[in-house]
């Protein structure tokens, strides 16, 4: 089943659509916004240089501190008048990246979200109980548009109240539940600690996004709350999610490229790299009207692939985020993604998971310290699971850690709301 047949579209009629709607984007762009007039200026190429996709490489980068730069509203490129919402990203320093949106905009986000519901299986009727936070972060009404889009009976109790959560979980029969990765853990381990039992519940998915989720992660979601777990995508610099969605055959996330246009490029150089090849994910939007963004670099690292997929989907499909380009740590010359620790973790059947991750410096070097909690099932001996850690860490690493710490069962920090801090630079 799909929400719009768009989804199944030749190749070779996506790309006369994605070429049309390129060239208008770019045009709007530049009468519009001056960010884009002075960028393209610059570089010595003007609206009429770009045909189509084929050129797009033409086309200036933008990024994070583009939007930061022009806070708050210096990239909106229509009048103030015409916006019908604001939605703001903060991002971890310095200003909100601001978005605006027109009703024309509106109407996209929710097709393409209700695009996405039925992706993972959700069908008119269902009961979607909807926990991420509502408010600037664009997660919450994102959903939310989306339920009432297609016609999906919508619970918007937002993050945190894990308790109320629980009970609406089970008293409301709740068919689907979207959520952070991490917050679906947490809701597994408070639910655990209630003496509740998720099999009892009519739950049979969960949409989880945000954040990055390895495949062990998913696995424990799965396993904890006996459900589907999908992946779903975006930023909000993009649209909020709803770039991309997973489908039931857990093959990587359809990107609906008839709106924005993925690439994927190297993370230091910024030349396209081949189709199947791991870089920094690029988005161009097609179809937005308040803010119209040209190659924006994610900082996400993913892959891309047009095969063809068992649901039927023709749409470009890219992988599941691995990390952020921006996540690397450089340890002692070694480069360390926290996903890297994240996969050893979840290998340990001992530990909980949960890991934190705090970097110093001693001296002229520089010192990693990981931090695991152990199960409560796990009644063995911590310094033989330590060892055990360290050595697997070494071996996915090549590097050992400078400590690595057992803390007791709920000793490290959870967060009902938002996204996990895992990674802790005192630098």
């Amino acid at each position: 089943m799909v929400y719009n047949e768009v989804e199944r579209t030749d190749r070779d009629e996506m790309r006369s659509m994605q070429d049309e709607r390129l060239r208008t984007t770019v045009e709007h762009a530049y009468e519009n916004v001056q960010f884009y007039r002075d960028a393209l200026d610059d570089a010595g190429v003007s609206p009429g240089d770009i045909d189509g996709i084929d050129d797009i490489s033409l086309l200036p980068f933008t990024g994070k501190e583009d939007f930061r730069d022009h806070y708050p509203t210096g990239l909106v490129a229509v009048d103030r008048e015409d916006l019908r919402r604001i939605h703001a990203s903060s991002g971890t320093t310095g200003k909100p990246k601001v978005v605006g949106y027109t009703e024309g905009d509106l109407q996209l986000w929710g097709e393409v979200m209700a695009r996405s519901l039925v992706t993972a299986g959700v069908e008119p009727g269902h009961t979607v109980q909807n926990a991420y936070g509502y408010g600037l972060f664009t997660g919450g009404l994102g959903i939310h548009m989306g339920c009432e889009t297609l016609g999906a009976n919508v619970i918007p109790i937002g993050g945190g109240q894990t308790g109320r959560q629980l009970e609406l979980l089970s008293d409301l029969g709740s068919d689907v539940l979207t959520c952070t990765p991490s917050y679906a853990l947490y809701l597994a381990e408070t639910a655990e600690k209630e003496g509740i039992d998720p099999r009892e519940w009519n739950l049979s998915t969960v949409v989880i996004g945000a954040e990055p989720c390895t495949a062990p992660m998913r696995a424990e979601i799965e396993e904890a709350l006996d459900v589907t777990a999908l992946d779903i995508y975006g930023l909000s610099e993009i649209v909020g999610p709803g770039v991309s969605m997973e489908c039931e055959a857990k093959d990587g996330l359809h990107v609906w490229e008839d709106h924005f246009y993925p690439e994927v490029v190297d993370p230091e150089t910024g030349d396209p790299l081949p189709e199947g090849e791991e870089g920094e994910l690029v988005f161009t939007t097609l179809t937005k009207e308040a803010v119209p963004v040209l190659r924006y670099r994610t900082g996400d690292l993913a892959t891309l692939t047009r095969e063809p997929c068992d649901c039927g989907r023709t749409m470009v499909r890219m992988s599941h985020v691995t990390g952020r380009s921006d996540d690397l740590l450089i340890v002692r010359g070694v480069n360390v993604y926290p996903s890297e620790i994240e996969s050893v973790v979840l290998e340990f059947d001992e530990v909980a998971p949960y890991y934190r991750i705090d970097l110093r410096r001693d001296g002229q070097l520089d010192t990693i310290d990981v931090t695991v909690e152990r199960s409560e099932a796990f009644d063995g001996d911590d310094e033989e699971l330590a060892a055990r850690l360290r050595d697997r860490l070494q071996t996915v690493l090549s590097l050992s850690p400078d400590s690595l710490d057992i803390a007791p069962p709920g000793g490290i920090e959870r967060t009902e709301t938002g996204k996990v801090k895992r990674v802790f630079d005192h630098r």
